[in-house]
């Protein structure tokens, strides 16, 4: 069962992919001593788009005022809806997300939540998830106008 969604059903997730030369902003995860990547992003509300959680989960997460550009990445996992999307920051600064989850420690049963700037190629050798977006980053020639979709349990 998800938690925070009393009837079982998969939540909706929305995230962003902010860029910067060559790094790539994620979330450092570090839950039950395994330390791995995600892109900045959470479940889409009732009463909410996947571009408003998207950009409401930047604020959270990173401190941010965000733009939305393209879909990146539109995918099924568990049955749930994914939405990627490209993002340029217009406001904020970065690592002050006052979201529930910024207080969570490694301890904890959420684990921790660490924003910073990594890399492409360091993020392609780490637990990124998912792995195939930070791969098809560093291909420039999917980068134009690329759509990751698929289908995963």
């Amino acid at each position: 069962m998800n938690p925070g969604n009393p009837f079982g059903h998969p939540k909706a997730r929305s995230a962003v992919v902010l860029l910067d030369g060559e790094n790539v902003c994620l979330i450092e995860r570090n839950r039950r001593g395994r330390i791995y990547y995600l892109f900045p992003g959470g479940g889409v509300e009732a009463d909410e788009t996947h571009e408003q959680a998207a950009i409401r989960e930047a604020k959270e997460e990173l401190g941010l005022d965000v733009e939305l550009g393209r879909i990146v990445v539109d995918l099924v996992h568990n049955g749930a809806r994914q939405v990627f999307y490209l993002a340029r920051i217009v406001g904020g600064e970065f690592g002050t997300g006052t979201g529930p989850e910024m207080d969570s420690d490694a301890g904890s049963i959420r684990g921790s939540y660490t924003p910073l700037w990594l890399p492409l190629r360091v993020a392609a050798k780490r637990d990124t998830r998912p792995l195939e977006l930070v791969e098809a980053l560093l291909d420039p020639e999917w980068a134009k106008d690329g759509v990751i979709t698929f289908e995963k349990r």
